[in-house]
């Protein structure tokens, strides 16, 4: 099994060479005098020939085999491929192991169900495209550690084994066989640690840290993910925004050879909503919300009465493909954001149409003209009600149109940071205050004065960076004062009793010269997803779970033996729910 190169590594320089390889055969065509297999490793794919001459064994698809033999240049070139210049003429092949027939394509387009792929996911990763992202995923990784390093980072584990804290979703939790009725659990992430290495005067920490969230999946997320974490010290807004700037820059360029314009905008908060309906807003197409609660100040439309917002969204030339079934879709579209409805109106032949238009006055339709500057074959679409449900639903529905009329441009990147966020989030049902990150995140200088008035007016020092519409990575600048921290905590109702039982450990370091302090995590699994160009997570995680949180390949989760769980003293009921 000598080997003395990857398939990859040879090219038209290396003609007239005597090479050996091995690897996977991707494809054979046998034409009766000559053999032609297409054979893979991990670098990619070469072609082997094969006259009457050698001695062949049995072969089929996937089989492993080596081939020793001179490098020629190929009399018909595939240029679609690396080596598509040359083969390999082969003098000896040998079989180094069979392969039954599989069960999915191994190819970058394979026709096999996701959970398929999933079950046999030893196989879907041999896919070329797999492959790819992988190594993306590789040299993300590689060109973190060189970057952080070189700019004065030290690289520090933390515990997987931890404290139940109140982070924002559902801690997994690990019973102690020990301490029989007390649990660890598994970290959300690394923060309180984190900030606790800045208090122990590391001044700047990074991690490539696994975190665990039991929360509902989607093609974006899963349980269990990676996140490049990092936490400085001594620095503020600007200069640490800077600094994560050059990061991602290093990691476009080094992953896929694209320049990022530096410096990203920063758009805030309020902004983000009021413009693009998102926090996380795809600035690629110039679809964008707006404002006409003015325009219906006098409407005599209950629905648009005594309404905190009122905003809508144009979309060009789609009026004739507008039908019933569509605004049947958009009105359930507002159901999900807990609004009773959306008003859509189209122009055509230079009248309004469409079933609200009985509800607008002249003055209204004319406005509407002049706000939007409505041609034949537009739309308006227009919702009302309480404004973090508006916003959110417009900027869903302009992703959609986005989408399905083509304005986003391929290959394109948009990366900008979103700065600016409320401090606290008001539920709309209950009233309550609660942390919009968490409750570590510095306020606003010039905005504590709020705190006992109204917290919902504090604006924090808080960031994410936001790549096509996906939120890539997220973070503050952290309060180090002991009065400011304890006052969040009161604010978020947490009893002195509460801080002691669930944060305890943390507020007494901060009684030790806690340092001004700022820190980020950029999530590596959708930072891969958006670099390796698809938009479903589990492509880009080895061996990652569906979206029933399962793994169609092991089988986790699963019973456990009645011994183990005797040695943690749990009992398990109403195994049916």
């Amino acid at each position: 099994m000598e080997r003395t190169c990857f398939n990859t590594d040879l090219n038209e320089k290396n003609v007239g060479q005597e090479v050996s390889v091995i690897g996977w055969v991707s494809k054979k065509r046998n034409l009766g005098s000559l053999l032609f297999i297409d054979l893979r490793d991990r670098s990619g794919i070469i072609q082997i020939t094969a006259d009457e001459s050698v001695s062949l064994p049995e072969i089929r698809n996937e089989y492993i085999i080596s081939a020793k033999g001179k490098v020629a240049l190929r009399s018909n070139p595939n240029l679609n491929i690396k080596t598509g210049k040359i083969e390999i003429i082969a003098k000896e092949i040998k079989v180094i192991n069979t392969a039954k027939l599989t069960p999915i394509i191994i190819a970058d387009e394979t026709d096999a169900l996701e959970d398929t792929r999933l079950k046999y996911r030893y196989l879907d990763l041999r896919r070329p495209v797999m492959q790819k992202y992988m190594d993306i995923r590789h040299q993300i990784k590689m060109t973190t550690h060189s970057y952080l390093s070189e700019n004065r980072f030290i690289e520090v584990e933390t515990p997987i084994l931890t404290l139940s804290t109140p982070e924002g979703a559902r801690d997994y939790l690990v019973p102690s066989r020990v301490h029989h009725g007390k649990f660890y659990a598994l970290p959300q992430s690394p923060q309180i640690f984190k900030q606790l290495l800045m208090i122990g005067g590391f001044e700047r920490y990074y991690q490539i840290a696994r975190c665990f969230r039991d929360e509902d999946l989607r093609a974006d997320r899963q349980p269990d993910f990676t996140q490049i974490d990092i936490e400085t010290s001594f620095l503020d807004q600007d200069q640490f925004l800077t600094m994560m700037e050059g990061l991602i820059s290093k990691i476009f360029k080094n992953t896929i050879n694209y320049d990022v314009k530096l410096p990203l905008r920063r758009l805030p908060y309020k902004e983000a909503m009021d413009t693009y309906g998102s926090d996380k807003p795809d600035t690629r197409f110039d679809i964008k919300l707006t404002d006409v609660k003015e325009i219906f100040k006098n409407t005599t439309f209950g629905g648009f009465q005594n309404v905190e917002a009122i905003k809508a969204i144009k979309v060009d030339n789609v009026a004739d493909k507008t039908s019933r079934k569509v605004i049947d879709e958009l009105t359930l579209e507002a159901k999900k954001f807990s609004l009773g409805g959306i008003s859509v109106i189209k122009r055509e032949a230079d009248q309004w149409t469409g079933s609200f238009v009985k509800f607008l006055s002249e003055e209204e339709q004319k406005a509407l003209i002049d706000k939007f500057d409505i041609k034949n074959n537009d739309i308006v679409i227009i919702a009302a009600g309480n404004y973090n449900r508006v916003c959110p639903l417009l900027g869903a529905i302009r992703l959609r149109y986005a989408r399905e009329l083509g304005l986003i441009k391929p290959n394109t990147f948009d990366l900008l940071w979103v700065v600016d966020f409320p401090l606290f989030e008001k539920d709309i049902e209950n009233g309550k205050i609660t942390s919009s990150h968490h409750p570590f995140t510095r306020p606003k200088d010039e905005d504590l004065k709020y705190l006992d008035s109204d917290p919902t007016k504090v604006l924090s020092y808080a960031y994410d960076i936001v790549i096509n519409g996906y939120e890539a990575g997220g973070g503050s600048l952290r309060i180090y004062d002991q009065d400011v921290q304890k006052k969040i905590f009161q604010v978020l109702g947490l009893s002195d009793e509460d801080i002691k039982r669930k944060f305890g450990f943390f507020v007494d370091a901060f009684q030790y010269g806690t340092p001004p302090h700022a820190g980020m995590a950029f999530g590596l699994d959708r930072l891969t997803m958006i670099l390796g160009g698809t938009d479903n997570i589990r492509d880009v995680i080895a061996f990652p779970k569906n979206l029933a949180a399962s793994c169609p390949m092991s089988g986790a989760p699963n019973v456990v033996d009645q011994d183990q769980l005797d040695d943690l003293a749990i009992s398990i009921t109403d195994m049916e729910k």
